[in-house]
């Protein structure tokens, strides 16, 4: 008897997500592609971001230019790379693949820092409905990853997402106010989430930016965001 082999596509991806799945591959280099549904979920709470002061200063600061969707392969390879302590990453070519065709789609974007004309850092996720998949980050410069995040959630928020999925937490992330709560949990506000009537915005308004950043500065992390406001929420 044979085993049927289902091909992992775009659109095969786009459904796992709304169900609360997302794909890794085994190794940078090849291997089959596994679904991940973590029982404890990472989420960056939208309204409680916390922006510290200094890196108030560089956002604000002409250190880095910042674009949206400028150079998606670039970015996702850049993510890619190996460095101290992660001599192995997830994101095998068949990763690449399916997310640049994401991209190309409309729905995989990224958030890119340049210095010089040179790409030093940036994300990439993907988008649907009023949800945020991030994806993976990467860094060549001081603050440079840090400060794509504090671009993607200025314009997420901006854009009227409500929900920003980090699959999992780190300590670079926990800075931020990024939480952990139970798959259960998650999927109720993932079902909220995907029916708000979000957009990505490539190119916001400086002026609206700024005043985001702003608002930003200063908030301290804190925990039990769903617990204060259900229904609603890296």
């Amino acid at each position: 008897m044979s085993r049927r082999v289902l091909e992992i596509t775009p659109e095969l991806v786009l459904r796992a997500y709304r169900h609360g799945l997302f794909p890794m591959a085994e190794t940078r280099h090849g291997g089959r592609l596994f679904w991940l549904d973590p029982e404890r979920r990472g989420v960056l709470p939208l309204d409680r971001f916390h922006l510290p002061r200094r890196l108030l200063r560089t956002v604000l600061s002409d250190s880095f230019e910042v674009a949206a969707d400028r150079d998606f392969p670039a970015t996702i390879a850049g993510c890619a790379v190996a460095r101290p302590g992660r001599e192995d990453t997830w994101i095998s070519p068949q990763i690449e693949a399916l997310f640049t065709e994401l991209h190309r789609m409309g729905y995989a974007h990224s958030v890119e820092c340049r210095q010089d004309g040179r790409l030093v850092g940036g994300l990439y996720g993907v988008a649907i409905g009023g949800v945020f998949f991030g994806e993976s980050m990467f860094s060549f410069a001081r603050d440079a990853s840090k400060t794509a995040l504090a671009h993607l959630v200025a314009r997420l928020r901006l854009g009227g997402f409500t929900l920003l999925d980090t699959q999992f937490v780190t300590a670079h992330l926990a800075q931020f106010g990024a939480e952990e709560i139970p798959r259960q949990s998650y999927r109720e506000h993932l079902v909220a989430a995907l029916e708000a009537p979000a957009r990505w915005l490539l190119a916001p308004g400086a002026a609206a930016m700024t005043a985001e950043f702003r608002a930003l500065a200063g908030r301290a992390p804190s925990g039990g965001y769903f617990t204060s406001q259900p229904g609603v929420f890296p």
